[in-house]
C-alpha cells in the first residue's frame, strides 16, 4: 500500500518537475514544443537531437536547467522502479497486489488528467511563474500576452525545403507582411542566427524560420510549393488581410463616433 502511494507521488512529482523545467526553458527563449520535448528528454535520459542539444549547451541558463533535471530524473526513475518492485513483487497476498494495482491505476489516471487539463495547466503555470520570478534570476515574461497569442495568432518554426515557395526569395519579394505574417528570426544551417531580418534578406533551403501571424495563414504558407498555386494563395491572403484591416479601422471609427 505505502509503496503504491509512493509510486503515485513520485510520478506526480515528476510531472510537476518537468512542467517547471518546461516553463523555465520557455523563459530562456525556446518555443513551447521544443521546451517541453527537451525537459522530458532530459528528465528521462532519452537524449535529444544534435541541433536541439546545441541550443541547450550554448546557453548557460538552459544548460543549468537541463543538468539539474538530469540529476533529479535519475533519482526519480530509480525510485519508481523500487516502488514497482515493492508494490507487485514483494507482497505475498493477491489482495495486497490488487490494492496496489488499484492505487497505481487511479493515481496515474489522475496525473494523466492533470497533465492534459488546460485548466490545470493555466493555474499551474501562473503559480510556477510567480515562484520563478521570486526565487530565480530568470527574466519572467508572459510572451503569450506580449505577442497576443490568442484570436488564432501563434508563433511557429519551420525548416524551409528546397521546393518550398519561400526558398531563395527575399522577404521583399514574398511580401509576407501584407499577409499579416512577420518573420521574427532565421536559424541558418551553419549555426548563424538572424533576428528581425530586413526585406533584402534571402531565405535559403535549410533555414529554420520563426514566424508570427494567424494560424491558417501560417499553415498555408508552409504548404506552398514553387508553382502558380502559391502566387494565387499569396494574393488571396493579402486581400483577406486588407479586408481585416479595413474592418478594424471601420470599427474603430464607429466606436469614436459613438
Amino acid at each position: 500500500m505505502i509503496a503504491a502511494v509512493t509510486l503515485f507521488l513520485v510520478v506526480a512529482l515528476s510531472a510537476l518537475i518537468t512542467k517547471i523545467a518546461t516553463i523555465a526553458l520557455i523563459h530562456t527563449g525556446l518555443s513551447t514544443q521544443s521546451a517541453r520535448f527537451q525537459a522530458r528528454s532530459a528528465y528521462t535520459g532519452a537524449g535529444f537531437t544534435t541541433s536541439e542539444s546545441e541550443k541547450i549547451m550554448n546557453h548557460p541558463v538552459r544548460r543549468k536547467i537541463v543538468f539539474n533535471l538530469m540529476l533529479i530524473g535519475n533519482a526519480g526513475i530509480v525510485t519508481v522502479m523500487s516502488s514497482l518492485i515493492l508494490t507487485f513483487v514483494l507482497p505475498d497476498t493477491l489482495t495486497s497486489k490488487l490494492y496496489g494495482l488499484v492505487i497505481v491505476v487511479l493515481g496515474l489516471s489522475l496525473v494523466w488528467w492533470a497533465v492534459k487539463s488546460k485548466w490545470v495547466d493555466r493555474g499551474l503555470s501562473k503559480i510556477i511563474n510567480r515562484m520563478l520570478k521570486k526565487y530565480t534570476d530568470l527574466d519572467i515574461q508572459d510572451y503569450a500576452a506580449v505577442l497576443h497569442l490568442k484570436d488564432d495568432y501563434k508563433v511557429s518554426e519551420k525548416k524551409v525545403d528546397k521546393d518550398n515557395w519561400m526558398a531563395n526569395k527575399t522577404l521583399l519579394e514574398m511580401d509576407l507582411r501584407h499577409e499579416g505574417i512577420t518573420i521574427l528570426g532565421i536559424d541558418r544551417a551553419n549555426g548563424d542566427y538572424v533576428g528581425s531580418p530586413t526585406g533584402s534578406f534571402c531565405i535559403l533551403p535549410g533555414d529554420v524560420i520563426t514566424v508570427y501571424g494567424k494560424a491558417d495563414v501560417i499553415k498555408n504558407l508552409y504548404s506552398r510549393k514553387r508553382d502558380f498555386v502559391a502566387s494565387i494563395a499569396h494574393k488571396k491572403y493579402v486581400e483577406k488581410e486588407n479586408r481585416r484591416i479595413e474592418k478594424q479601422q471601420a470599427d474603430r471609427k464607429a466606436a469614436k463616433d459613438q
